[in-house]
């Protein structure tokens, strides 16, 4: 009994220990943070608490050349991402090690497949870390699908209204999430600023050439030149490059049906390989019984 109580307490103890060291917040801190997720309406689980806390933890010790930290940085913001770049390379550490630490158990069981494990470790951390492109490309593809109708919205409008912000402030009711997002900052920053500065940062935010085309007809509305014949051109242009993104996404279609029809053949044969197998067994089985 004797021995137990001590193992008890100095596990207690090395708890305490290992807690002090990782800063992991007393339970009372843990209810308050999660309580305030909760009011946000962001995810308020324990195990989200925890790995923020191992991501700063994990952050304060990677340092980044200020070039390349820049650089980060304006790709976090233009792909939505509200992370430093520190956290931002902790998270894709910290997913690549629960990964990597599959190795030790995989190393005594498998050893073969120890390899392909450690290669998968290395394969989420470039995933997690240069994955930020692929989240820019998705972003601004978005972004560029719904231009054609904020362009045709801006083409009925301007004829009898010349008011960038009240157009662009409408448009946000109706607009999708990621253009919502880019037009609610855009009209903040042109309420407490300058207009065509604010069109500016929007187009540097986002880095779309069919963007760049929209900002600089809207800086001429605001200039006070005529623009009619060029949001007419324009919506005909964009018009078009939705047609070709709608075919695009229209010829992906019977490449996806026909991987989901091998897969359901492939179903179907291991089932029947299943019954076969068994029926055999089981005659197996009488014949030597």
């Amino acid at each position: 009994m004797i021995e137990i109580a001590i193992g008890i307490l100095v596990g207690i103890g090395l708890f305490f220990i290992i807690s002090d060291l990782f800063r992991i917040p007393f339970l009372k801190t843990s209810k308050a943070y999660m309580s305030l997720l909760k009011r946000q309406g962001e995810s308020a689980s324990a195990i989200v608490v925890w790995k923020n806390d191992v991501l700063r933890f994990i952050a304060k010790l990677i340092k980044i050349n200020e070039y390349k930290r820049l650089q980060l940085i304006a790709d976090l913001r233009t792909a939505g991402v509200n992370l430093t770049p520190e956290v931002h390379i902790a998270n894709a550490l910290l997913k690549a090690g629960i990964c990597g630490l599959l190795t030790i158990p995989a190393f005594f069981v498998l050893p073969l497949i120890t390899p392909l494990i450690v290669a998968l470790t290395i394969a989420v951390y470039f995933k997690e870390a240069k994955g930020i492109q692929e989240r820019i490309k998705v972003r601004r593809h978005r972004i560029d699908f719904e231009l054609p109708r904020l362009v045709y919205t801006i083409e009925k409008k301007i004829s009898h209204n010349r008011d960038v912000l009240t157009i662009l402030d409408e448009y946000i009711n109706t607009a999708g999430h990621e253009l919502k997002l880019e037009l609610k900052i855009t009209v903040a920053d042109m309420r407490s600023g300058n207009y065509e500065a604010a069109l500016t940062r929007l187009e540097s935010r986002v880095g779309s050439t069919m963007l760049s085309d929209v900002v600089r007809g809207l800086i001429s509305v605001i200039r006070g030149d005529e623009t009619l014949t060029y949001w007419s051109s324009l919506s005909i242009k964009f018009s078009d490059i939705q047609r070709q993104y709608l075919k695009l996404e229209a010829q992906k279609v019977p490449s996806k049906v026909k991987r989901l029809s091998m897969l359901l053949l492939f179903c179907f044969i291991a089932i029947y390989l299943v019954v076969i197998t068994m029926q055999v067994m089981t005659s197996l089985g009488a014949m030597f019984a």
